[in-house]
């Protein structure tokens, strides 16, 4: 399958994901407003969920991946033994950890807990009691990780993409129960507790779903005795320094957690509501591309077809620089645009929206750069060299740290995404330096131009843009159909304005979609 399809699948069926999160979120806003129990409940979903990201969905699939596609070289049976052998030591250590959190979840959210919540006795409570009924999504999305990476190496992409979309489907049964409640604090409550079991079932149904699939491939992981083998080592040598490599966004967002600790109540919540539209071109771009190109490269590198992975890496560069250099430059100008047609309503205020549509433009200057550290790292994975990452992820975040430590007292929780932003370009620029220093990458002077083109294209959309939000304002808070005719009008000046730069700048061309649509070995 080509690497245009491949990106078409998971990005595709990621975007669903996407739709049905802003539809969550959107209802968060409305039902449970800012502070108090949003914050609560930001605070409880938000420590499973990142571990998840980090150390399931980032480390672990960068370090199995390469490795099981190594040793499907040697056999299916081969991949299979090894496949059993990860899940047999996986399980219990995943159970332990599990119930550790757990029992010392009223200590562990102290530390990330802000001043006001740590005050308040009553909703510092219902944060513990949800973090501990929520915590389990971190087992049941574990084990499922391991089955979506098995998946995607086999080159199946769409089940792993499309499970997401079942976590964003039960939390949504909770809001709308809590949407159709009489307001108040106690409907508000109980909404989060709902909302807290609803992400632990969501965890099993995405498990079973994809195990579902796993066998239609004709795929089976059998339990075993956990036992150290060769293989298992092998892993854990490269999975705890992918910890870092992969997950340099996720470590970034638990920094901004100690951060927000001392800034005023809500602020989790704004940084939760903007980064859903950071994340939205990130989970579709740059989430879907790095899927898609490390079994690729994997193989490239395997069977030593340098030409090829440095084609593959180029065409994904190109691509991602295509769809996301525009896509950030239109939240820059109009974030505070989307933020408030669709979520300032109910309990969610004009100050609120404000807030939350200026951490949006904050966060967006850092999208290409997180993109592209999605699209980099798997070339060291790929190689099973999960140290430089570290090294590198390492750096960037002294970089965020620091910047934090000056901005945060000056500017507030502002500073979170600058400096997050910054620390990414930083990660960047010494990811892209090691590959030309080592001879494994380096763009061609044909790809810098077409990236120039493509930023050259986006300048101009910004400018209408940018002129459509001051026609457009007054109607950004107006009645249903003046909302969504203002955010239309946005969305198709956007779009017509970057189409026309784009095709007179030459940057979408014949030769460009054949290389994209052409075959990955």
């Amino acid at each position: 399958m080509s690497l245009l399809k491949n990106v078409g699948t998971i990005g595709g069926l990621t975007a669903v994901s996407r739709v049905f999160g802003f539809l969550r979120d959107i209802m968060l806003a409305r039902v449970l407003g800012a502070g108090g129990v949003a914050d609560a409940w930001q605070l409880a979903f938000q420590l499973p969920n990142l571990f998840r990201r980090l150390f399931a969905e980032g480390a672990f699939a960068s370090a199995f991946v390469p490795l099981f596609n190594r040793h499907m070289t040697e056999g299916e049976s081969e991949a299979r033994r090894f496949a059993s052998e990860v899940l047999a030591v996986l399980l219990p250590i995943l159970v332990v950890f599990g119930a550790v959190m757990m029992l010392a979840m009223p200590w562990v959210l102290w530390l990330f807990a802000n001043a006001e919540l740590r005050a308040d006795a009553e909703h510092y409570a219902l944060a513990v009691t949800m973090g501990q009924i929520a915590f389990p999504y971190l087992l049941f999305m574990s084990l499922a990780t391991l089955t979506a990476a098995v998946l995607n190496s086999l080159s199946r992409f769409a089940a792993a993409a499309a499970a997401p979309i079942l976590l964003n489907i039960c939390l949504l049964v909770a809001l709308f129960w809590g949407a159709l409640q009489p307001g108040g604090e106690a409907t508000r409550q109980s909404t989060g507790m709902f909302l807290a079991i609803a992400v632990s079932v969501s965890g099993l149904l995405q498990l079973l779903w994809l195990r579902h699939w796993m066998r239609k491939a004709g795929f089976s992981i059998p339990f075993a005795r956990p036992r150290l083998t060769a293989r298992v080592k092998e892993m854990g040598v490269l999975i705890v320094p992918a910890v870092f490599g992969a997950g340099v966004y996720q470590i970034s967002r638990f920094i901004d957690l100690a951060f927000i600790r001392v800034l005023p109540d809500g602020s989790l919540t704004y940084m939760a509501m903007a980064d859903r539209w950071n994340q939205l071109p990130l989970g579709i771009i740059g989430i879907a591309l790095g899927t898609a190109i490390l079994p690729a490269l994997s193989r490239f590198i395997a069977r030593e077809e340098g030409d090829e992975a440095q084609r593959l890496q180029s065409n994904v560069i190109e691509l991602s620089m295509l769809l996301t250099v525009p896509a950030a430059v239109a939240l820059f100008v109009t974030g505070s645009a989307f933020v408030r047609v669709f979520m300032q309503a109910g309990a969610f205020t004009a100050e609120d929206a404000a807030v939350t549509g200026s951490l949006v433009s904050g966060l967006v200057i850092g999208l290409p750069a997180y993109v592209l550290v999605k699209v980099l790292t798997p070339n060291f994975f790929a190689r099973k060299d999960t140290r430089t990452p570290v090294i590198t992820a390492a750096l960037s975040l002294v970089v965020t740290v620091a910047l934090n430590l000056y901005l945060v007292p000056r500017i507030g929780v502002m500073s979170l995404a600058v400096a997050g932003a910054i620390g990414a370009w930083v990660n960047t620029a010494l990811l892209y330096g090691i590959l030309v220093r080592r001879g494994f990458f380096t763009l061609t002077g044909r790809v810098v131009g077409r990236l120039a083109r493509i930023v050259l294209a986006a300048v101009p959309m910004g400018a209408a843009l940018w002129a459509a939000m001051i026609y457009c304002d007054a109607y950004f808070t107006g009645t249903t159909a003046e909302r969504m005719g203002s955010i239309l009008a946005l969305i198709a000046i956007g779009l017509v304005s970057y189409a026309v730069a784009a095709a007179v700048l030459g940057v979408l061309d014949k030769s460009m979609v054949q290389r994209l649509m052409r075959r990955q070995a």
